[in-house]
């Protein structure tokens, strides 16, 4: 596989990274009617981070490693601002995720799409709508349908 492959599994793990880390204190803020729903998007974060760090290796890379910590994108004092959280880690990893189907051949692009799909799905759950062309910022952004995220490709909650 391509250069472009391996950069764009690389992205796509980086955001996977942010996503556990965002998801482990969005999760101790959201409303305890929605606790599973975040503890299940953790998991599943941190499935598609361990299949990422496995596939970034079959392309002959090393896999980024985790920060330490992340800068969130914005203060997360209660249950309605962790909501806003999942939903933006939800965009920002189908944003890179879309960059991965679009570099990626075979088992890798249809992980990938299957990934797009399942953030896109979390991310209209916790929104309580969805965005046409998930993953697509671009386009979405041209809508005027993001709700004033700026959901930046591959830049987990913060930098």
């Amino acid at each position: 596989m391509s250069d472009g492959t391996r950069e764009a599994a690389q992205a796509a793990l980086a955001a996977e990274h942010a996503a556990v880390y965002g998801y482990g204190v969005a999760g101790g803020r959201v409303a305890a009617g929605r606790r599973a729903e975040a503890a299940e998007a953790y998991h599943a974060h941190r499935a598609r981070r361990d299949a990422l760090v496995r596939a970034v290796r079959d392309l002959g890379g090393e896999p980024v490693a985790a920060r330490a910590a992340y800068t969130l994108p914005f203060a997360v004092p209660d249950p309605a601002a962790a909501v806003r959280l999942a939903a933006l880690l939800e965009d920002r990893v189908a944003d890179v995720y879309s960059d991965l189907v679009r570099a990626a051949e075979g088992p890798l692009r249809r992980q990938a799409a299957d990934a797009l799909r399942e953030a896109a799905v979390r991310a209209a759950r916790w929104r309580g709508g969805a965005v046409p062309f998930p993953g697509l910022a671009e386009r979405a952004a041209g809508a005027g349908t993001k709700n004033g995220t700026a959901a930046g490709a591959g830049s987990g909650p913060a930098h």
